[in-house]
């Protein structure tokens, strides 16, 4: 069974992914922010990890960039329901102009449970087939 940390300081969102995944038999494990998200990936094993971007203290790309220093290709899924000017750009579009992170996939808030299972499905395609083209693996979920 996948075990999938999911990291935001939002209380409601982690119990509303943890459910989602759960029900589809995923073993999850929530943080808070950053700083306990790392806490908690070192002293366990997962599979995914899906990490909110705007978090106080740690926030998640400076996570995400830590986590792949300790594990590089690690699969992570980036959520946001930021928005970045009149443009309708995201904050997630950001990703792509990061190097090293363009292949993280990316789950706009707020998000349907379908949407959340194939961003998790994508990124566990991912590991099992790291050749897997990263254009692929950048694409968003569809309703």
């Amino acid at each position: 069974m996948p075990r999938i940390l999911v990291i935001d300081d939002q209380n409601t969102v982690r119990t509303a992914i943890a459910l989602a995944l759960q029900a589809k038999g995923f073993d999850v494990v929530g943080a808070e922010n950053g700083q306990s998200g790392l806490s908690t990936f070192e002293q366990s094993r997962f599979d995914v990890v899906i990490a909110d971007l705007f978090m106080p203290g740690i926030d998640g790309v400076t996570f995400i960039k830590a986590l792949r220093k300790r594990n590089p290709g690690f699969p992570v899924v980036a959520m946001s329901g930021v928005l970045l000017g009149p443009a309708g750009r995201t904050a997630l579009d950001q990703l792509q102009t990061i190097s090293d992170l363009s292949d993280v996939i990316c789950l706009q808030k707020p998000f349907r449970p379908n949407e959340l299972l194939q961003a998790v499905a994508a990124a566990l395609a991912a590991v099992a087939s790291p050749a897997a083209d990263s254009a692929a693996a950048m694409s968003r979920p569809q309703s």
